[in-house]
Formats: C-alpha cells, sequence, structure tokens
C-alpha cells in the first residue's frame, strides 16, 4: 500500500511568502515613527509662542484680505462712481481743465484717481479719462503717463487709448512710437471705424517720417481689410500720394 504523501508546510509556506525585496512599500520600523513623533513633539513645545504668532498673522492675512475684497473695495468703487458723475459731465461738454482738475466744487479726473486709487474699475477709467483730457489740453507727457495705467481690454476704449498715446507721442515729435501705438490701436480693433481711422493716422505719421514705403502699404490695407470704410473711399488718393513721395 503505497504511503500518503506528506504535506510539505515549509515548501508551502515558503511558496506564499511575500519577498520583502521586491515589494514597493517600505518597511518602517515601529520606533522610527514614535521617535519622530517625539521629535515634532519636543519642537512644537519648544517654539510653540513663535508657531501661535505665525498662525495668528496667517489667519489675520486671510480675514484682511476678505474684508479688503468684500468691503473695502466696493465701498471705494461706489464712492469713485459717484465722484466721476461731474467730471463726466465736464467732459462730455469739452470742458477738459475742469473734467480734469475740477471746477472748485467737483473733484476732476486726477483728484478721483489719488483719492481712490487702487485696483477699482471706476479709477482705472479714470486714468483714460485724465490721459485723453491732458492731451486735448496739450499737456501730452501728462496724456501718456496717465494712459499708461489704464488697463482697457474693451475694443473701442482699449483702441481709443492706445491711438491716444500715439496722438501724444507724434506731438512730441517722437514719430516711430506715435506710429507703434497707432498700429496697436489699429490691431486692437478690428471695426470698420476705429480700425481704418488708426490705420490712416499710421500711414501719414509714417509719411511724416520720411518712410512712404510704409505709408502706402498701411493705406493698401485700409482698402483691403475695410473696403466698406468711409476711409476706404480716400485711401486710393494716399496711396498715390505716397508712391509720388517715394518716386516709385
Amino acid at each position: 500500500m503505497a504511503k500518503p504523501k506528506l504535506f510539505n508546510r515549509a515548501a508551502t509556506t515558503e511558496q506564499q511568502q511575500p519577498n520583502v525585496e521586491e515589494t514597493d512599500t517600505p518597511f518602517i520600523k515601529e520606533e522610527v515613527v514614535i521617535d519622530s513623533y517625539h521629535k515634532v513633539e519636543h519642537f512644537v513645545e519648544a517654539n510653540r509662542p513663535k508657531i501661535l504668532i505665525a498662525l495668528g498673522l496667517i489667519v489675520l492675512g486671510f480675514i484682511g484680505y476678505f474684508a479688503y475684497k468684500s468691503f473695502y473695495l466696493p465701498g471705494q468703487e461706489r464712492e469713485a462712481q459717484a465722484a466721476m458723475f461731474m467730471a463726466q459731465k465736464k467732459f462730455e461738454n469739452n470742458d477738459f481743465e475742469a473734467a480734469l482738475n475740477g471746477d472748485g466744487t467737483n473733484q476732476g479726473f486726477a483728484e478721483i484717481i489719488d483719492s481712490y486709487g487702487g485696483s477699482t474699475k471706476a479709477v482705472n477709467l479714470a486714468y483714460y479719462y485724465a490721459g485723453v483730457c491732458a492731451l486735448n489740453k496739450g499737456e501730452f507727457q501728462k496724456a501718456i503717463d496717465y494712459l499708461k495705467h489704464f488697463d482697457g481690454d474693451d475694443e473701442v476704449v482699449g483702441s481709443m487709448a492706445l491711438g491716444a498715446m500715439g496722438d501724444a507721442y507724434t506731438e512730441l515729435g517722437n514719430m516711430a512710437e506715435g506710429i507703434n501705438y497707432y498700429k496697436k490701436a489699429a490691431n486692437h480693433s478690428r471695426n470698420e471705424f476705429s480700425g481704418p481711422m488708426f490705420l490712416m493716422k499710421a500711414g501719414m505719421a509714417s509719411e511724416s517720417n520720411g518712410d512712404f514705403a510704409t505709408a502706402k502699404g498701411l493705406y493698401e490695407q485700409v482698402k483691403q481689410l475695410y473696403p466698406e470704410s468711409t476711409y476706404a473711399r480716400d485711401a486710393e488718393k494716399y496711396i498715390a500720394r505716397a508712391e509720388a513721395k517715394s518716386g516709385k
């Protein structure tokens, strides 16, 4: 009678035992964890006042930022908008002196900027108004300084601000920078009014700068990009003039 095979417990245990060296999870001894915990605990105890002060400052910073965004800025926005009402009326009536510097009773855009400076939308718009006022008053460098602070994503107002900077630079005799801003204004606005207008201004400034080839190219863009605009009707004669001046 054949003897039954004995169950090899050692072999089975060896086959089922995972290879510790091949596992991805590192083995951490319990005493190492406890020792690390005690070190952290001692550090916290030794530096408790400093840690509490640091945490308090962080909390105060969050509270201050929340209060600034939720209460202070909206209040400043409302006050600045109310203050701008009369200045905008003066601007619409072409009273640029009173619009910029006030009339003795109502604030002008310059004072509104000083009083409500910050990241409010009203003050941002006040920079645009102030720049255009200064431009119309012949204060060209001041106009540039104001307009550089204006952040205009709007297609119309943004392009008008860039174009106004072009006007200010050309008035100061810096034709290259003026042309640069006219081109920026034209690229910022693709409508049938301001787009071709600033291309024409860039062309005329290029002519004044003696660059007739560039001027001709800008006038041709008006015809190609805005054939239905009123400026396209005059573009042909400007092209002919630029060609005549260049001798081509």
